[in-house]
C-alpha cells in the first residue's frame, strides 16, 4: 500500500513509498482510508516536539480517520466489511497513523461514520469532538440552563464544544477575532471579540458579574489565567491547552474546579477506548439528528501535499478542520 514514512524528526519530512498492507489482528479492523483529518499534535509529533506521543522511527503518523472496513480480525462483532467508520486511531507510540491508503487498528476506537456526513467531514470530527464532549460532559456534567464560555469558539475544538454544550440545552458564549463571529452565530452562540473585551466586560454583560457555569478554554496561556477569573464560583473551567505554569490562586479563591483534557491518554495508556468509541457514536447520533455539523477548511490537500496540509494547519491560517484525501 503506499503510505507516507517519517524516518527523522530532526528533518520532519515524508517519504512517499510503497509499504507491506497490514493485516488485523485479534480485536482490530482493517480500514481503507479515504480522509484523514490534520491536528495541531501531528505536527508536533512530525517536528519532534511531543516526546509524550511520538512513535519510534521509521512511522506513519496521522491521527483521525474516515473510511470503510475492508477485513476485521478475530473477536470483532461490531464491524464488518463494506462499514463506513471514523474514529481517532493511531499515529501515537505504537499505533498505526492515517496517512496511509490502509490501516490495521483498535476497532474500540471507531464508530459508524455518520450517514449525513461526507468522508471529509467525519474525518475532521473524532479528535475535537472527543476532546470537546470528555470535557463538556464527562467532567463538567453540561446541562440545560447553564452559561458555557468556549474560549476559542472558532477552532478546531472550540466550534465543536460550541455544538455540544448547544445541543444539552445550555446558553452558550464564545470568544473567537471579530472576522469569524459569523461562524460562532452560524452554530447558535453569542461571539465577544477577544481583542477588544476584557474580562471584567464580558462577564458583566452576559454573566451577571458572578461568571459563567462552564468555560472551556482551548487556548491555553494567558487565555487560561482568563478563564480561571470568568467562571463563577463553584464554577468548572475546562482546558485541552494548559500545558504552561499558572497561578491558580484566583480559580482557588472561588473554589474553581479545573479538568485538564488530553484526549491521547486512551491510545497512550490502553484504558478506556471503548469509551472513545462510545463517545463517537454519540457524535454519529448528534450528526443525523442535524445538531452537529464539522466546520471543513475548503483547501483540497492530496497525499502528497501532507507537509502542506501540516504547515498550513501549523500557521493557522485555515478557517476550519484541514482534511487531507487519501483517496480523490
Amino acid at each position: 500500500m503506499r503510505a507516507l514514512v517519517l524516518n527523522d524528526y530532526a528533518e520532519g519530512r515524508f517519504i512517499d513509498t510503497q509499504v507491506p498492507r497490514p493485516t488485523p489482528k485479534a480485536g482490530e479492523v482493517l480500514v481503507r482510508i479515504f480522509a484523514s483529518g490534520v491536528n495541531p499534535i501531528d505536527h508536533k509529533i512530525r517536528t519532534g516536539v511531543a516526546p509524550y506521543a511520538m512513535p519510534e522511527l521509521p512511522a506513519i503518523i496521522g491521527t483521525d480517520l474516515a473510511g470503510v472496513v475492508v477485513d476485521v480480525g478475530d473477536g470483532v462483532t461490531d464491524f464488518k466489511p463494506g462499514d463506513e467508520v471514523y474514529g481517532l486511531t493511531g499515529g501515537v507510540r505504537g499505533l498505526p497513523g492515517t496517512l496511509a491508503e490502509y490501516a490495521a487498528v483498535d476497532a474500540r476506537l471507531l464508530a459508524p461514520k455518520p450517514a449525513n456526513l461526507s468522508m471529509r467531514e467525519a474525518a475532521a470530527l473524532p479528535l475535537v469532538f472527543l476532546t470537546a464532549w470528555e470535557g463538556l460532559v464527562d467532567r463538567a456534567g453540561v446541562h440545560g440552563g447553564q452559561r458555557v464560555l468556549v474560549q476559542g469558539g472558532a477552532g478546531g475544538v472550540g466550534h465543536v464544544a460550541v455544538q455540544i454544550a448547544r445541543a444539552f440545552g445550555a446558553d452558550v458564549y464564545a470568544t473567537a477575532s471579530a472576522a469569524k463571529h459569523g461562524v460562532i452565530e452560524a452554530y447558535g452562540a453569542t461571539p465577544i471579540d477577544y481583542h477588544a473585551a476584557r474580562v471584567a466586560d464580558y462577564v458583566g454583560k452576559y454573566a451577571d458579574g458572578i461568571g459563567f457555569d462552564i468555560v472551556y478554554d482551548t487556548v491555553g496561556g494567558p487565555t487560561l489565567d482568563d478563564s480561571l477569573v470568568a467562571t463563577k464560583p463553584y464554577g468548572h473551567v475546562l482546558s485541552c491547552a494548559a500545558f504552561r505554569t499558572h497561578n491558580l490562586a484566583p480559580g482557588a479563591l472561588r473554589c474553581v474546579t479545573l479538568s485538564g483534557i488530553f484526549v491521547l491518554l486512551p491510545m497512550l495508556s490502553g484504558e478506556g477506548r471503548a469509551h472513545h468509541g462510545e463517545i463517537l457514536r454519540e457524535a454519529t447520533r448528534l450528526a443525523e439528528a442535524g445538531k452537529l455539523k464539522p466546520l471543513v477548511d475548503q483547501q483540497r490537500y492530496a497525499l502528497s501535499d501532507a507537509h502542506a496540509a501540516h504547515d498550513a494547519q501549523a500557521a493557522g491560517k485555515a478557517l476550519g478542520k484541514i482534511v487531507i484525501d487519501v483517496v480523490s
